[in-house]
């Protein structure tokens, strides 16, 4: 159980850390180009609802320096589309590229994103795992109240949240990570079949920059994990 303060203190610095990197990654958010250059295994960043590929730059940055081409999806703009159709514009952008053996790394809204890519548009297996951070995979019951459409499609019951808990498949290549208290999700659902960590940390957005979602992020897209071949 987490204490009220110990709540409070991770959702004052949750929002903080969310103003600045919406500010930051929106005016700097570095070079598309330089990024995707690298010997590595490609990998492609999902962002949540509302973000731009910038705000995952604490994300991107070790990957990229580790040697990873990291490709992002400017046609996502600000991600406020419904699932569905943000999928096929990611399928469409590995396909044109031609990416192969590609890892996923997601934010919120981003996994649901890139688990239905992974179960819909995938034929080919271009991806070969996803890291998903504080992604509702069973919905959000704050959605149900939410003035935006864009918002309530998080609710637990949407079509496509309901969908995407029905195929267990790929979850296998799939590794979540939450900590244990996230103030826009209130209950969290893990997949059946998944690597689910739980991290001793808050927070929705600061939870990035946690030194354990790095680590595990590079031991994805290093080939660690799954860890035998498909």
């Amino acid at each position: 159980m987490v204490s009220v303060g110990r709540a409070l203190s991770w959702w004052a610095r949750d929002y903080a850390y969310a103003g600045y990197w919406q500010v930051r990654g929106t005016l700097t958010p570095g070079s598309r180009s330089e990024l995707a250059t690298g010997a590595g295994r490609p990998v492609v960043m999902l962002p949540g609802v509302w973000e731009t590929w910038g705000f995952l730059r604490p994300l991107i940055d070790p990957l990229h320096a580790a040697g990873h081409p990291v490709h992002v999806v400017p046609d996502l703009r600000r991600n406020g589309r419904p699932v569905p159709e943000t999928a096929e514009t990611v399928a469409a952008m590995l396909a044109d590229l031609d990416l192969r053996d590609v890892v996923l790394v997601a934010h919120s809204k981003g996994g649901l994103i890139g688990k239905y890519l992974m179960v819909e548009l995938d034929p080919e297996q271009r991806v070969r795992s996803m890291v998903a951070v504080c992604t509702p995979f069973g919905g959000s019951d704050y959605a149900r109240y939410m003035v935006s459409r864009t918002l309530r499609a998080f609710a637990p019951n949407e079509p496509t949240t309901l969908r995407l808990q029905e195929q267990l498949e790929v979850n296998s290549r799939i590794t979540t990570i939450t900590g244990v208290f996230d103030p826009h999700i209130p209950k969290t659902v893990q997949l059946d079949g998944a690597r689910n960590l739980t991290l001793d940390d808050g927070g929705h957005f600061r939870i990035m920059e946690n030194p354990e979602v790095i680590r595990t992020v590079l031991e994805v897209a290093a080939g660690e994990w799954p860890p035998t071949a498909r």
